[in-house]
């Protein structure tokens, strides 16, 4: 056995330890690679080479738009917009079969593609719209569900955090691109829940009678635009090339910041809560991002993206086969381990493998995000989960009953959005971005 597999050895098995014995990721990645890398070089080159990767990991001008769509994210949270959005989802939704749920499955589409954050649509969404689902009879593990099912669509529709950090670590590949990649299999995974939620709410009996009229639907729309007018602001000013991502996350920040001070529904006084939230986010995906940095040149330099390439090419050369081999470690990875450090881990594998097999880059990300969205809702570290549940006032375990369901449409859809590229990668392509 060589030196590199025992290194590689000695780094898988630390950071299993570590988060089996409930080390926070962050650490767990910082501890294991530096262990590694102590084993491979002398301590102060291993000293001086983490330092260098822990500030080169984090020095990217790219993921400056990571806290300013945070901060976006948390004033809309916060400034009234939620609500506004659920009013325009209501008139979309208009009188199909559960349409409370329906409407909360719009909104979070409407409100990921603002925000960039499920966990936050979820919370913000799902507090608005939860009250009105009790006071019409909706059971509330069935809408918790809903929004549960239909928040991560907030990671495939732009802006996406999780977009951004795979296009740092993959290099050569484009913000603009993967935004515009991650519209269909978004608009999929939300009609899949919609589909299934309107049958689920026709046999329990949420049947809505009510009309809106012309002039209402009108009003509510005229209400919405200004809200809705920040992604055509944010993702056409990208796409015309007005300004960059990261100018675009800032252009996000103020319009909301305006637009919530506009409403009245926030006050300069929130503010400083606001940015200290938004900044301790930030701080500790950032920390994540740096860490992993150092694991990624660890895994290089002793040659585990090649070993995995060896070990599964010897399994099979069918592409088909390979393709659902990782999305089935991806979904297992993304159960217990967060979007960010998932995305910074197993794309320095995972990539060479796909595009050595033909498939494109930017597909890849849709892909490697779609599958760690799923982790968002299943236990133990499903953050959406949690924080869907505790807005519901429920607990997971009578949850799963709906959700379960749920989990079989999203696989669907995860196998369209693998095998059928051009869900992906239409848009890119008409728009000249790839």
């Amino acid at each position: 056995m060589s030196v590199a597999v025992q290194v590689a050895i000695v780094m898988v098995v630390l950071l299993v330890v570590f988060l089996a014995f409930g080390v926070p990721i962050g650490v767990s990645i910082g501890l294991s690679s530096a262990v590694s890398m102590m084993c491979m070089l002398p301590d102060h080159i291993a000293f001086t080479t983490s330092a260098q990767r822990l500030f080169a990991g984090s020095n990217s001008f790219s993921l400056i738009a990571i806290p300013f769509f945070i901060l976006a994210g948390n004033i809309m949270n916060n400034g009234g917009i939620a609500i506004r959005l659920v009013n325009c989802a209501k008139v979309l939704s208009g009188r199909m079969p559960a349409a409370l749920a329906q409407t909360n499955v719009v909104a979070n589409m409407l409100f990921g593609a603002i925000s960039g954050s499920g966990a936050a649509a979820a919370a913000a969404i799902g507090g608005t719209i939860g009250p009105l689902e009790k006071e019409e009879g909706y059971d509330s593990d069935f809408s918790t569900a809903v929004n549960v099912a239909s928040a991560p669509v907030g990671m495939l529709i732009p802006p996406s955090n999780t977009m951004i950090v795979f296009s740092t670590v993959a290099g050569s590949v484009s913000v603009s691109a993967l935004f515009m990649a991650g519209y269909i299999p978004g608009i999929i995974w939300g009609l899949g829940i919609m589909i299934l939620a309107g049958i689920t709410g026709r046999k329990l009996g949420y049947q809505n009678t009510e009309k809106v009229t012309f002039s209402v639907a009108l009003k509510t729309f005229l209400e919405g635009i200004p809200s809705l007018l920040l992604i055509v602001i944010v993702i056409g000013g990208i796409l015309g090339g007005i300004f960059t991502a990261t100018e675009g996350s800032a252009i996000a920040v103020v319009y909301a910041a305006l637009l919530s001070l506009f409403y009245r529904s926030i006050k300069l006084s929130d503010i400083p809560k606001i940015v200290a939230n938004s900044a301790k986010m930030t701080g500790t995906i950032t920390f994540m991002i740096g860490l992993s940095s150092i694991m990624s040149w660890a895994m290089a330099f002793t040659g585990i993206p090649d070993m995995v390439a060896e070990a599964v090419l010897g399994l099979t050369d069918n592409r088909f086969l390979i393709f659902l081999l990782m999305n089935l470690i991806l979904l297992v990875v993304g159960t217990f381990m967060d979007a960010t450090p998932a995305i910074l881990i197993f794309t320095p594998i995972f990539l060479p493998i796909c595009t050595g097999l033909g498939m494109n880059p930017v597909h890849f990300g849709i892909v490697l995000c779609y599958n760690l969205a799923v982790g968002t809702i299943t236990p133990p570290v499903g953050t959406i989960l949690f924080t869907g549940c505790k807005v519901g006032g429920v607990t997971i375990e009578s949850v799963m009953k709906y959700l379960l369901p749920y989990f079989a449409v999203i696989a669907v859809g995860l196998l369209l959005v693998t095998y059928i590229p051009v869900i992906s990668l239409l848009l890119p392509s008409l728009l000249g971005l790839l």
